[in-house]
């Protein structure tokens, strides 16, 4: 494993209360030795691309289980392009009906994660896609 720490920020876009699943994640990731930024509830696509920025994260990972990703996603990866970080990869978990996902993989997202997701794969994706680790 590269001896260099990945930055994460956990998300939750939106109007959705419920961050388990975030927290669950969020916890999963610092245990697999990332440095892991959790804003909270209620963020908006501002205060998210502006965390990542102040954080100068690696990774964005947003829970969304509102059904209004196809509006969110879009306007985040925006504000990130023009804060200059095309580099941040975004990952997104919760709720997103299977028609959506080539969607938002063309958009740039990185990764889309359903309900019952290992923690390991989420892991895994995320090593891959920002150290560019081969997974095992």
């Amino acid at each position: 494993m590269s001896e260099r720490k990945i930055r994460v920020l956990v998300a939750k876009p939106g109007l959705d209360g419920h961050d388990r699943g975030a927290k669950v994640v969020a916890r999963a990731l610092r245990d697999a030795g990332m440095e892991v930024i959790y804003t909270g509830l209620r963020q908006t696509p501002e205060m998210i691309a502006e965390a990542a920025l102040q954080e100068d994260v690696d990774a964005v990972g947003l829970s969304i289980l509102s059904g209004a990703h196809m509006a969110l996603v879009p306007r985040i990866l925006k504000l990130l392009k023009a804060n200059g970080q095309e580099h941040v990869k975004v990952f997104i978990g919760g709720i997103i009906p299977d028609e959506d996902i080539p969607r938002l993989q063309e958009m740039g997202v990185a990764g889309v994660y359903g309900p019952g997701t290992l923690t390991e794969e989420i892991i895994q994706n995320i090593r891959q896609a920002v150290l560019g680790e081969s997974v095992p």
